[in-house]
């Protein structure tokens, strides 16, 4: 079966109480309670984005992220009650899009999961839209079929957030694109730290660029944004 949204979360009535309300909205949505159940139950389902609790009985959100990561680049959200920087930013690294603190409002994370989806649904259309002739044209070109960049004809695997924000500098390229844009239209939050935002760009960097501390494809303006630069 195919589902909108798998949550992993050991808290039971949480997470039933979360997939509840998602039906409601037509988000379908199941659950897991541990890493072996998430596991076993994608081996079986097609999902297009995953809420995943960091403490879980049988490992770590970490752990699964990871896993995930090597087989597949569906959007991930952390939905956690630790609440230190450190926690975001290893969720992060380890391949996590978005970082969500417990207790969470029922419906801004539900509006974070819509947006989510709803970029998955324009990539795929934007990706349908671009035309072979324009592909051969450009050094570097995205595929949203598999959230691949190919730049000088070599294909690089991104995670979701990752392309979703090179698609954002893409589509703008050659312009300064403010943080505040990148925000909402990747985030869907304005209001969204500047660390989440630097450690994509880093990310970002090291796959795209021959030296990532000397970039030549994403240039900072500081204060500002950033922007992308094709010649």
């Amino acid at each position: 079966m195919h589902y909108n949204c798998l949550i992993v979360d050991d808290e039971k009535e949480l997470s039933q109480m979360t997939a509840e309300y998602f039906n409601m909205f037509e988000v379908s949505t199941a659950v897991a309670e541990s890493k072996a159940e998430c596991f076993e139950f994608l081996q079986k389902n097609d999902v297009d984005l995953i809420l995943l609790d960091i403490n879980l009985g049988d490992g770590t959100g970490f752990e699964v992220c990871k896993k995930l990561r090597e087989e597949m680049q569906l959007p991930i959200l952390f939905i956690s009650a630790r609440q230190s920087d450190d926690d975001v930013l290893v969720a992060l690294s380890c391949g996590g899009d978005d970082y969500v603190k417990k207790p969470y409002n029922l419906s801004v994370l539900l509006a974070k999961v819509k947006v989510n989806l709803k970029r998955l649904e324009q990539m795929n259309s934007n990706n349908k839209e671009q035309s072979s002739a324009d592909k051969e044209n450009e050094i570097l070109t995205l595929d949203s079929s598999t959230l691949s960049a190919i730049l000088d004809g070599k294909r690089i695997q991104l995670k979701a957030k990752e392309f979703a924000l090179l698609d954002c500098l893409y589509r703008h390229k050659n312009t300064i694109v403010k943080k505040e844009v990148l925000f909402d239209e990747v985030w869907g939050d304005a209001f969204f730290s500047d660390s989440t935002l630097n450690v994509h760009i880093r990310k970002l960097r090291e796959k795209l660029e021959d030296n990532p501390n000397e970039p030549k494809l994403i240039k900072t303006v500081w204060g500002t944004g950033y922007y992308l630069e094709m010649k």
